[in-house]
C-alpha cells in the first residue's frame, strides 16, 4: 500500500513538473540577454542619417570626450569599433611583439588571447581564483618568465580583479597591464572606476549584450598621451589625418601621408550616437541591473548553487552576467539544467568555456585539463542566468520559480 502510495505521489509530482513546464513554455521566451534601446537611440541615429555624414566624424568625437568625461575626465578616450581592436591596438602600441609573453586568465573569452597571437607574441594561460573566478594573482606570479611583457586581467561579469595584487606585481617585475574591462562598465574598485586605475591602458565593449552597446564597438582609455596617439595613428590605416579633418576643412587638406600600416578599426558616427544615449542612461542602468542581482541572491537562496561573489566595501560590481555554479548534491547535471530552463521557455549561456578547451589553444599551447583545476571546476558547473535592464521583476520571478522547482 505505502509502495503505491509513493508512486501515486511521485507520478503526481512529475505531472505537476510537466504542467508547469508546459504553462512556462506557453509564456514569452526570456532570452539571455537583450539590449535596451527606445527612441532616444532611434532619434539620434535618424539625425546622424540625415547629416550627411555617418562614418567617423563629430558624433564620434563626441561620445569620446562624453565618455572621458564620464570617468571624471583627464584621460585619452579612442573610440573603436570593438573591444578586440581596442585590445589589439593597446598591445601594438606597447610594443608587443615576437618572442614575448603575455598572460591572460583561460576563463575568458578567445579575443582576451588572440589579440596577442596577432602581434605574433605568446598568450600564457593562467588559472581563476575560486571565488570571483578573475584571474589568479598567484599564478600570474608563478607564469612570469624572462620573456614576459604584459598581463590582461579581465573583470570577470562585472567584478574587478584585485588590482591592487596585479598593479603591484606588475610594477616589481616591469610588466605592463592591459585590463579587459569589457565586462565592467561601470564598475569601481576600492571607490576607483575602472578605467581610472594605474594600468597602461583600459579597453571597454560596446557589443550587443554588454551594459550598454553600440552594436558593435569599444573605448580604449588610458592616461599615457603618446601611447593614445599611437592608438589613434593605427586604427585607421596608419594614416596622418582622419577622413573628417580631410573632407571637412575649409581649407586644401587633401593631403596625407602613410606612416604605419595601420588597421582599419575606426567607430562611425551612427554607432556613436547610439552610444551617446546609452552612455546618458548607464547609472540608471547599473542600479536595475543591481536590483535583479539582489532579487536573484533572495530568490535562489538555499537552493543547490554558489551564488556570485559580491563586491566588498568601495568596490562595486556591473553585473553584466550573473554566473551560478551547481554545488556536487544538486539533483540535476549543468547540461541537464540547462536543456529543463529552455523548455520552460528560458535563455541562459555559458560564460565561458575555458580557452584552454578549445581546440586551436589546446593544441597551439599544449594546454590540457589539470593544469587549470579551478576553471575547470568553475566551468563543470556554471550557467549564466538572463539578467538585463528590460527584464521585468514578473521575468524575473519565472526563472527563479523555474530553477527552484528544478533543483529544491
Amino acid at each position: 500500500m505505502a509502495e503505491h502510495q509513493a508512486a501515486a505521489s511521485a507520478a503526481a509530482s512529475a505531472a505537476s513538473a510537466a504542467t508547469s513546464a508546459t504553462e512556462a513554455a506557453a509564456a514569452p521566451f526570456l532570452p539571455f540577454a537583450l539590449p535596451d534601446i527606445d527612441d532616444a537611440e532611434i532619434d539620434a541615429v535618424v539625425a546622424c542619417l540625415r547629416s550627411g555624414w555617418v562614418t567617423t566624424g563629430p558624433v564620434t568625437r563626441q561620445f569620446e570626450h562624453d565618455f572621458n568625461a564620464y570617468l571624471g575626465g583627464g584621460l585619452e578616450t579612442i573610440s573603436v569599433n570593438s573591444a578586440t581592436a581596442g585590445l589589439h591596438l593597446a598591445l601594438e602600441a606597447l610594443g608587443i611583439g615576437p618572442g614575448d609573453e603575455v598572460i591572460v586568465p583561460t576563463l575568458t573569452f578567445t579575443a582576451t588571447a588572440e589579440v596577442v597571437r596577432y602581434l605574433g607574441a605568446q598568450p600564457v594561460f593562467v588559472d581563476v581564483d575560486p571565488e570571483r573566478m578573475n584571474i589568479s594573482v598567484e599564478a600570474v606570479a608563478a607564469a612570469i618568465t624572462p620573456r614576459t611583457r604584459a598581463v590582461i586581467p579581465v573583470h570577470y561579469a562585472g567584478l574587478a580583479c584585485d588590482m591592487d595584487a596585479l598593479l603591484d606585481l606588475a610594477r616589481r617585475h616591469g610588466l605592463r597591464v592591459v585590463e579587459d574591462a569589457a565586462h565592467a562598465f561601470p564598475t569601481r574598485w576600492q571607490g576607483r572606476l575602472v578605467g581610472t586605475l594605474d594600468s597602461d591602458v583600459t579597453v571597454f565593449s560596446f557589443y550587443a549584450n554588454k551594459t550598454m552597446t553600440t552594436g558593435e564597438g569599444g573605448m580604449v582609455v588610458t592616461r599615457d598621451a603618446e601611447l593614445a596617439r599611437r592608438v589613434r595613428l593605427m586604427r585607421i590605416h596608419g594614416i596622418s589625418q582622419d577622413a573628417f579633418n580631410r573632407y571637412v576643412s575649409r581649407t586644401p587638406a587633401w593631403y596625407y601621408e602613410v606612416v604605419a600600416a595601420g588597421f582599419k578599426y575606426n567607430l562611425t558616427d551612427i554607432a556613436s550616437a547610439i552610444g551617446i544615449q546609452q552612455l546618458r542612461k548607464i547609472d540608471r542602468f547599473a542600479r536595475r541591473r543591481e536590483h535583479l542581482a539582489r532579487r536573484y541572491h533572495a530568490g535562489l537562496a538555499g537552493l543547490p548553487l554558489r551564488l556570485p561573489a559580491e563586491a566588498s566595501g568601495a568596490s562595486t560590481h556591473a553585473w553584466h552576467l550573473y554566473v551560478v555554479r551547481l554545488t556536487d548534491d544538486a539533483p540535476l547535471a549543468r547540461d541537464e539544467l540547462i536543456d529543463q530552463l529552455s523548455q520552460r521557455g528560458i535563455g541562459t549561456s555559458v560564460h565561458f568555456i575555458p580557452l584552454h578547451r578549445q581546440p586551436y589553444w589546446r593544441d597551439a599551447c599544449r594546454l590540457s585539463a589539470e593544469q587549470f583545476p579551478v576553471a575547470e571546476a568553475c566551468y563543470r558547473g556554471m550557467l549564466t542566468l538572463p539578467l538585463y535592464t528590460r527584464m521585468s521583476d514578473a521575468d524575473q520571478d519565472r526563472v527563479i520559480q523555474a530553477v527552484r522547482e528544478l533543483l529544491a
